[in-house]
């Protein structure tokens, strides 16, 4: 995902829409903002970076937004949740991004109520730019929903985007895999550990998420409209599927690496067969060469002058029987 363009440490962009016309700015101050909320049309207030304190509390008094849900947002390790507080429902949820090849992610915090949807991120993904780009076409759906069903479609972003990683990251097990496979790689336990890491940042984004959107879809929430749970349910069941998909990839990336250990092993086996091999065809060599390096009288072929090549051809010879004999017992 390419990061969308700013407008300085906060930027906060509204749109304001119904289904005949729609109205943007960029660029404003956090104060004139919520001046928005409370007009008969659809208003999105899209905050990105971290306001101060003071600010959010002015917010939450303009906007009637509760001091726990204003806490929740400033929080940035909240878990995923959604909650009701009579106008509106806050929802906490994980956005995923890719750095630097890791898989990363931060929190996104989504409010919505009667007529508005405000979003809280750190960082500006292009994912919601998605979102503005169906706003703006007349002949899309979101133009003639309410604010429920933009929540829906900001969330149904989210999931899409957990998929998208989890599909890179299930490729890059597969491809650790076939290496694996092929050879024992020496840096593969590394990207074994890397690549779990990246998986347990989605779980913990996904599986908190499922729930989150299950009691969205569950008609428990007096502000989603009976013809939106049809669409909460739809990336409910996406949730899942992301959540099913990173347990799966984290079971074979397991069985990487309980490849690549047996392989490890297999390995060192090979070396320490080749050694004691070794080994032991140097034992009688030695004890060949240390009895002719006695310094004693009437050793036998002393004063041959057969006695240096016989003593190696023996040598050869007690090493290529041993060899046979290894041969023929399947140990090499």
């Amino acid at each position: 995902m390419q990061p969308e363009k700013t407008c300085g440490i906060l930027s906060i962009r509204v749109i304001d829409y119904t289904q005949d016309r729609i109205e943007e700015h960029e660029c404003i101050e956090l104060t004139e903002a919520w001046s928005w909320i409370g007009r008969e049309t659809v208003t999105w207030i899209d905050v990105i970076g971290v306001p101060e304190r003071d600010e959010l509390v002015i917010l939450g008094r303009q906007a009637g937004i509760h001091p726990l849900t204003m806490e929740d947002i400033t929080a940035p390790d909240q878990r995923p949740k959604v909650e009701e507080f009579g106008s509106y429902v806050a929802v906490i949820a994980r956005m995923l991004s890719e750095r630097d090849g890791r898989v990363v992610s931060e929190q996104v915090s989504l409010i919505f109520g009667e007529n508005y949807v405000i979003t809280f991120r750190e960082q500006p993904f292009r994912v919601f730019e998605q979102v503005r780009e169906r706003l703006r076409n007349e002949l899309s759906l979101l133009r003639g929903m309410g604010p429920d069903f933009l929540a829906y479609t900001l969330l149904d972003a989210i999931v899409g985007v957990y998929l998208a990683i989890l599909d890179a990251v299930d490729d890059r097990v597969e491809d650790l895999q076939g290496r694996v496979l092929a050879a024992a790689d020496p840096l593969a336990l590394k990207q074994i550990y890397e690549l779990k890491e990246d998986l347990l940042t989605i779980r913990r984004a996904a599986v908190p998420a499922r729930e989150v959107l299950g009691s969205l879809a569950s008609r428990e929430l007096s502000l989603v409209r009976k013809e939106t749970i049809p669409y909460f349910r739809d990336v409910y069941d996406r949730c899942i599927q992301a959540a099913e998909v990173a347990e799966y990839t984290r079971d074979t990336l397991s069985g990487v690496m309980d490849l690549h250990t047996s392989n490890q092993n297999n390995r060192l086996a090979e070396i320490t067969t080749i050694l004691t091999i070794v080994a032991s065809i140097f034992i009688p060599l030695s004890f060949i060469t240390g009895f002719y390096g006695m310094n004693l009288r009437n050793i036998p072929l002393e004063d041959s002058p057969w006695g240096y090549p016989l003593v190696l051809l023996i040598m050869v010879g007690v090493a290529a029987a041993m060899l046979l004999y290894f041969r023929r017992n399947e140990w090499i």
